[in-house]
């Protein structure tokens, strides 16, 4: 359907962009005063790191077997770490939160979310792109969209960055989301209902429906299954959701924020749970023991949008001890920004990595923070050999900072430096750059 937008987003996001136009052919030597490797710990200094044709050929202290045509990237005292993955975010929104008064008064939160439905598919994978760039040029070289794309925003997107078309981060793509009739949207003019819900969901409502909704976003090409549970949708067909996506070798992720519908999701055997804000002990061991990656997505909206303080205050609380107990637990985690508000003065990536803070102060440390976005990201997309990690074989996605995230976690809302498959795409560092022009 979006085909022909290609050479409209070709002509918004790329005129001008000289990164976008950069041959990534050739071979690269970066180096660094420092190095960390998300997954030990590790930090190696000095670093250099060899690029040939967009991947990483060596990593060391120093590179002896660096060709002399390389063009060489210094950047001086800053530390490379592996580009951020965010595994939760929803590009094609870009919603104003309702007060907290109009809020308690219509007991409705979604008017930004029913705005953007209903906007053209034009201007919403128009505004996608838009934003999939902004992401990038913060550090986030890969991101998972989960959802909220009308029928096949998130696909078509994927594909014109894929083709070289349009500048963003690798994008994985969820297209409609699976739901129970009355999850999203309520109160619908019931004349419109229908035509609505159907640009932004498929509705299910029992095991034959599962697997037709699976098969829809299958059609579309599709990266991974999309569910949401709101104790709504039936064991049946959640179980039918799970065996068809499975049969298609993809993934599914469920949207599971209460006890009850956490442990329908970990009893279907989904692949990863969005959310978890209600996880039990028990519920993460069940979940540690058989692989499901739970994806935490922090609050962050307080800053922007404050609601009481009491609700603040709880939703602190709630936050900081579901932190704790999946750093007790031992279950696989990611992190994901939940990304669908508009943030005045922050771009689309700035506005995502207010996650980090809002980690950090629910008392997560900063490696387990950068794990969650580099190597348990990687590992929970089934991308751990491509992504997530500097070394040889793998995709030369990388981000420099100043300062050491170790130390300082808003060391990431402040990436100076974003490297995507070879290709610069931000160079703030650029006075200690030399070699041939980026």
């Amino acid at each position: 359907m979006f085909k022909w937008l290609a050479l409209a987003l070709s002509v918004a996001l790329l005129n001008g962009s000289p990164a976008a136009a950069q041959d990534v052919q050739g071979v690269t030597l970066l180096k660094a005063a420092h190095l960390l490797d998300p997954r030990s710990g590790q930090v190696l200094s000095p670093a250099a790191v060899l690029i040939e044709n967009g991947k990483i050929v060596e990593v060391g202290p120093s590179l002896v077997h660096a060709p002399a045509h390389a063009r060489v990237l210094d950047l001086g005292g800053a530390t490379l770490l592996p580009g951020l993955i965010d595994s939760h975010t929803h590009l094609f929104l870009d919603a104003v939160a309702p007060a907290e008064a109009e809020r308690i008064r219509t007991g409705r939160s979604e008017p930004g979310v029913l705005l953007a439905i209903v906007e053209s598919p034009a201007k919403r994978v128009l505004t996608g792109a838009k934003l999939a760039r902004e992401d990038l040029e913060s550090g986030f070289t890969t991101v998972r969209n989960v959802g909220n794309s009308g029928i096949d925003g998130d696909t078509e997107l994927r594909d014109a960055i894929n083709g070289g078309k349009v500048e963003g981060p690798r994008l994985l793509a969820s297209g409609r989301k699976l739901i129970a009739r009355g999850s999203y949207v309520r109160n619908l003019n019931p004349a419109l209902a229908d035509a609505i819900l159907q640009q932004e969901y498929l509705t299910v409502a029992g095991p034959d429906d599962a697997r037709a909704a699976v098969q829809r976003n299958v059609f579309q090409g599709v990266d991974q299954i999309k569910v949401a549970l709101n104790h709504d949708m039936s064991p049946a067909s959640l179980a039918a959701v799970v065996d068809q996506a499975h049969r298609q070798r993809l993934k599914v992720l469920a949207h599971a924020h209460d006890r009850e519908s956490i442990q329908e999701a970990i009893d279907a055997g989904v692949d990863s749970i969005e959310h978890g804000d209600e996880a039990t002990d028990q519920q993460l061991k069940e979940m540690r023991d058989k692989g499901i990656f739970l994806d935490v997505t922090p609050w962050v909206w307080e800053k922007v949008y404050p609601m009481s303080p009491a609700r603040n205050d709880r939703g602190r609380q709630a936050e900081a001890a579901l932190v704790q107990k999946v750093l007790k637990s031992g279950v696989k985690f990611s992190a994901g920004s939940d990304m669908y508000l508009y943030f005045p003065g922050k771009t689309r990536g700035e506005a995502s990595a207010t996650m980090f803070t809002a980690l950090s102060r629910s008392g997560m440390p900063p490696l387990d923070i950068i794990r969650a976005v580099t190597a348990n990201g990687a590992e929970m997309l089934g991308w751990q050999d491509r992504i997530g990690a500097i070394e040889p074989g793998k995709f030369a996605d990388i981000i420099a900072v100043t300062g050491d995230p170790l130390k300082d976690i808003s060391e990431l809302e402040r990436v100076g430096f974003v490297m995507k498959e070879g290709r610069v795409v931000k160079n703030e560092l650029r006075p200690h750059g030399s070699g041939a022009p980026e």
